[in-house]
């Protein structure tokens, strides 16, 4: 399974958090990171987005269908995120768009197995990867992409 991580571009401040649109330089990262995608994604993807505006304008820079999931949004949880993305899973490949710290805790337990917060970069993603090699299960960090290095 591939879990692919990608944290929303630059958005404006603002309130409602909810309802804060990506800036000209944030719909430009958008806009790399999905160029990017087009050539390197998974083939069967799953895409879920966060319900937040700079979420879902974010992977809307993609050309590829999505689902909104509240699990994913501005109150995820670690757990309830992979919980959502059903890892580790067996073949289904899932991108989550969303946002830190929560993405930053993902990784950090998939990495370290602690919950402390690793920082994205606006833009970014990674990609981990579950495998199994001598009977045993393990995650590989695949990649990680800066927006603004595309």
């Amino acid at each position: 399974m591939n879990l692919l991580l990608w944290r929303h571009a630059e958005a404006a401040e603002g309130s409602p958090d909810i309802d804060r649109p990506l800036t000209g330089r944030g719909l430009k990262q958008a806009q790399r990171m999905a160029r990017w995608l087009d050539q390197h994604a998974p083939d069967e993807l799953r895409v879920v987005v966060s319900p937040a505006l700079r979420t879902r304008q974010t992977v809307e820079a993609w050309d590829h269908a999505y689902e909104i999931v509240a699990a994913v949004g501005l109150d995820a949880t670690p757990q309830g995120l992979l919980d959502a993305a059903g890892w580790p899973g067996d073949e289904v490949s899932v991108l989550v768009v969303g946002h830190q710290p929560t993405l930053g805790q993902v990784a950090s337990l998939l990495l370290r197995d602690e919950e402390s917060a690793l920082s994205f970069r606006k833009g970014a993603l990674w990609w981990f990867q579950q495998r199994e090699r001598n009977g045993e299960r393990q995650t590989v960090l695949k990649t990680v992409i800066n927006a603004d290095l595309i």
